[in-house]
């Protein structure tokens, strides 16, 4: 997950023409252009495209439609989005799965998380799952416990309010075990730590 220095994921305002709020763009610089890039955060990019067995995200992070799904939507990835794997949607409106090509199928779940991750689990058998995002996924999921490696990609950006990634969540339970860093961002990997 991209952060910025204050805690935000994403900034305010979050729209189809806006999807990471404003300013939101600058938090992913590092992976996406900015010819600022250094090795560290090819590595980093490596860490976030790595191949997994499965994903869970949230229909925020799926797309701009609220409410009943009242438009053909189909994801901000275009044609062939890059996951490659079946893809668990979180969200209160019932939809059909639907198809990409590449190897993604997004399927919605409307009975939260818990059920988002297990079909993921069953689905991704011994691959792994990925929490793609956003926040509230995330949040989610750190809650039920369920994240054993997390990235925090920390840039050095201010952007004063929009969407929190740790805002109820009452514990921690990771320890750092490997850093990199360069002018965009500081790329943190923590595990779970072992009870």
């Amino acid at each position: 997950m991209s952060m910025s220095l204050d805690g935000f994921v994403a900034g305010p305002g979050q729209s189809r023409d806006q999807p990471l709020g404003r300013r939101g763009l600058e938090l992913h610089g590092w992976h996406i252009g900015d010819p600022r890039a250094t090795d560290a955060d090819k590595t980093a990019s490596g860490w976030l495209m790595r191949p997994r067995g499965a994903y869970v995200m949230g229909r925020n992070m799926f797309g701009p439609v609220r409410g009943e799904w009242d438009e053909d939507w189909s994801g901000w990835w275009g044609a062939e989005p890059p996951y490659h794997a079946p893809v668990f949607v979180l969200t209160h409106h019932a939809h059909e799965p639907i198809e990409m090509e590449g190897g993604t199928t997004f399927y919605f779940v409307t009975d939260g998380f818990d059920a988002a991750y297990a079909a993921a689990r069953e689905a991704a058998g011994d691959k792994g799952v990925d929490i793609a995002g956003g926040a509230s996924t995330v949040r989610q999921a750190l809650n039920a416990g369920v994240i054993d490696e997390l990235t925090l990609d920390i840039t050095p950006v201010l952007l004063g309010s929009g969407e929190r990634m740790f805002e109820g969540v009452e514990s921690f339970g990771f320890e750092p075990v490997e850093v990199l860093h360069s002018p965009l961002t500081t790329h943190i990997r923590y595990r779970r730590v072992s009870s």
